[in-house]
């Protein structure tokens, strides 16, 4: 089995958190993978980062890391902004990419990059974590076997309280910031796994802060039988559950329902059929990661779980939702 040396473009806050979760991948053996290389754009920080998680690559620009021959694998960490440059950036030197989501911020970015992926024969994922986890995998298998019956209503939240900083990205309107796109991605994604991609109406509800871009939302997405209802934000911490409501039972995926452990199977009257702890092997990031590898190894362009159509349309549903709401990043 072919080994994976992947590299990190990027060094903030999320490069950390799954930097440590390949060098936990790195550490068995049988993943046969390496955590060889990582870039900033200032070298003292790539040193840094490297120092700290045992990286034997350190660079001090994009461009050197996607020059190095023995790179496989990209993972982009930077600002959403910037997504599709780097990745354009990765894929014209024969990278494969895993991009932080949201994967760009619209859909007709997304689109070059898929068709720059295809023409390059190289694999492209946007990385929903979300989807790959063992708990979230459950509440599809339960759905799609018919547990709850019809699905009637699903609920998703996902806000948090992040007091304001004009130099934070996700307030700067220039970087991609506001909540549909950071935080909104999670409970749309989730929506759209069990009712579909192509919801006949789309209501979009926003509070716009005073950098201009959406500091919550909340968000209904109207399918022929069935109602998807989210809501984002920035200004308050919610319960961030996700519910799917059938007419035979429901399933509840519990706190911060997008890295959770645990998911629950009731009947129609509300007793507990089943309930299930599936607890990470290491953060929870190492699942999109088996998944990257896997996928490369068996020569794929795209994720069977999280594919491009699914990705570019979700990417439509939030262009729409910041369209209503009227941000617009260019």
């Amino acid at each position: 089995m072919k080994k994976l040396n992947w590299g990190i473009l990027a060094t903030g806050k999320i490069a950390e958190t799954v930097a440590k979760s390949m060098k936990y991948m790195e550490s068995i053996k049988e993943n046969n993978m390496e955590l060889l290389a990582v870039a900033s754009r200032s070298a003292d920080k790539a040193e840094d980062f490297a120092k700290r998680h045992g990286v034997k690559r350190a660079y001090g620009s994009y461009e050197e890391l996607v020059s190095d021959p023995d790179i496989d694998v990209v993972y982009i960490a930077t600002p959403m902004s910037c997504h599709y440059e780097n990745a354009k950036l990765c894929l014209n030197a024969g990278k494969h990419v895993l991009c932080e989501k949201s994967v760009t911020i619209n859909a007709g970015e997304f689109k070059e990059l898929i068709d720059l992926a295809k023409e390059k024969r190289l694999f492209f994922m946007e990385a929903m974590w979300m989807k790959c986890q063992p708990a979230f995998k459950k509440a599809k298998e339960w759905a799609e076997s018919g547990k709850v019956g019809r699905i009637k209503m699903i609920k998703a939240d996902f806000s948090n309280v992040v007091p304001f900083d004009e130099n934070d990205r996700l307030f700067i309107k220039n970087l991609g910031g506001g909540a549909i796109l950071d935080l909104g991605v999670y409970p749309i994604t989730f929506v759209c796994t069990f009712l579909g991609t192509r919801p006949e109406e789309i209501h979009t509800y926003s509070h716009i802060g005073k950098t201009k871009v959406d500091f919550d939302n909340s968000i209904i997405l109207k399918y022929k039988d069935a109602y998807g209802i989210t809501f984002c934000g920035f200004d308050f911490e919610n319960e961030n559950k996700a519910i799917i409501v059938g007419d035979k039972g429901r399933i509840v995926m519990g706190n911060w329902f997008h890295c959770t452990a645990e998911t629950t199977l009731y009947d129609d009257m509300g007793n507990v059929l089943d309930k299930q702890v599936l607890p990470f092997k290491f953060n929870g990031y190492e699942y999109e990661i088996e998944e990257v590898n896997k996928c490369i190894r068996e020569e794929k362009l795209e994720s069977d779980i999280i594919t491009h159509s699914d990705t570019f349309d979700i990417m439509k549903i939030m262009e729409t939702c910041l369209n209503q709401a009227d941000v617009k990043f260019k």
